[in-house]
């Protein structure tokens, strides 16, 4: 299953997601939560804390500023760029997905 949560400004996705993630993750299923957001924040809503967001939204901009190179696979993505949370989450904060494998 992939969800998606998107809408205006302030209407609460980044609660909603972080909600739907931990709930789905405690229920027994693997999550992937991805932050694409400009002003990326689902790592505190989520429970990874201030200073872990901030290093994946360091490993965003680097990556944006061809400091980093991309990742070649979804799994070097997550285990690269990402961070576990808690209920087993795993989170990434990505702006882009070059070459997505279908599944």
């Amino acid at each position: 299953m992939k969800l998606a949560v998107v809408g205006k400004g302030g209407a609460g996705k980044t609660t909603t997601s972080s909600v739907i993630a931990r709930t789905l993750a405690r229920a027994g299923l693997p999550v992937v939560a991805l932050d694409c957001d400009s002003n990326p924040n689902l790592g505190i809503s989520l429970g990874v804390g201030d200073e872990e967001t901030e290093r994946l939204i360091s490993m965003r901009q680097a990556l944006d500023e061809g400091q980093e190179e991309h990742a070649p696979s979804w799994d070097t993505l997550i285990n690269r760029y990402g961070s576990e949370g808690p209920d087993g989450i795993k989170l990434a904060v990505v702006s882009r997905i070059d070459n997505p494998e279908p599944g």
